[in-house]
């Protein structure tokens, strides 16, 4: 069983892209040991406002914080596909509804 659970990980971990030849993950997974100044500050910037917002936020919502035009979806949108990624990789929870929270 622990064999299987060890296959399923190692083909879910994200293939890391490549800088100046070098193999990285730009945002990677949250773990044991894994510190949030390892984020790109982009990153670390929505999770304080994730964690500045009275209860679970709208990407709406962190955008204001972010000082991003809410106005136009399409400078919402980039936001919400990085808030997706913060959820993918273990930083945030998604809620129903389209809302985000950290984890505890």
């Amino acid at each position: 069983m622990s064999e299987q659970l060890a296959d399923e990980r190692a083909s879910a971990a994200p293939v890391p892209g490549r800088v100046a030849g070098r193999a990285v993950t730009l945002i990677p997974h949250r773990a044991p040991g894994v510190e949030e100044s390892t984020l790109l500050s982009d990153y670390q910037r929505i999770l304080a406002a994730v964690r500045q917002a009275a209860g679970p936020a709208m990407a709406r919502q962190v955008g204001e914080v972010l000082g991003v035009d809410v106005s136009v979806r399409a400078k919402l949108e980039p936001l919400r596909g990085k808030l997706v990624r913060l959820v993918d990789r273990g930083w945030l929870r998604r809620l129903p509804g389209g809302r985000f929270t950290t984890r505890l």
